[in-house]
């Protein structure tokens, strides 16, 4: 049976600005203590953006996400499983250079915010999280840093 030829989703098109390869290093305090790769790349011909992560250090869980984007308010939607088979679904957005995820969950919010380099070179972020939704505290920090 033949596919349709999917198109790509016009929705998605700020979300380029991933595209390639890129290498990550989490921190806590400016201590690192974590690396890896990360490579983002258009899946089903645009439809979505795959995002695949790995670590160097084996403890940490490799991971992949698909992000799409609902046609009707242009909300993205962050879709993530991972090798500890850990799935969440977070909101995602990308507005004036800065990347935010968030979910938020009866004992476990989390949430993102990573600023884009002026040159799209570099991402600078931080992951936190919240047992109930108002206090927030620090998990890590985390860096890209384009490859490709």
């Amino acid at each position: 049976m033949d596919s349709p030829t999917v198109p790509h989703n016009p929705a998605l098109a700020p979300l380029a600005v991933f595209g390639g390869e890129w290498t990550w290093e989490a921190s806590l305090e400016g201590r690192p203590f974590g690396r890896g790769r990360a490579v983002f790349e258009w899946l089903e011909g645009g439809a979505f953006l795959l995002q695949r992560d790995e670590a160097e250090q084996p403890e940490f869980p490799a991971s992949t996400v698909i992000v799409g984007a609902d046609d009707t308010t242009g909300a993205y939607c962050w879709l993530h499983f991972d090798s500890r088979a850990v799935s969440r679904i977070y909101r995602m957005s990308l507005e004036d250079g800065v990347w935010r995820v968030w979910r938020e969950a009866p004992g476990f919010s989390q949430r993102f915010a990573g600023t884009f380099s002026r040159g799209g070179t570099l991402i600078r972020g931080r992951w936190e999280k919240s047992g109930d939704g108002r206090a927030w505290d620090t998990d890590f920090d985390l860096t890209y840093t384009r490859r490709t």
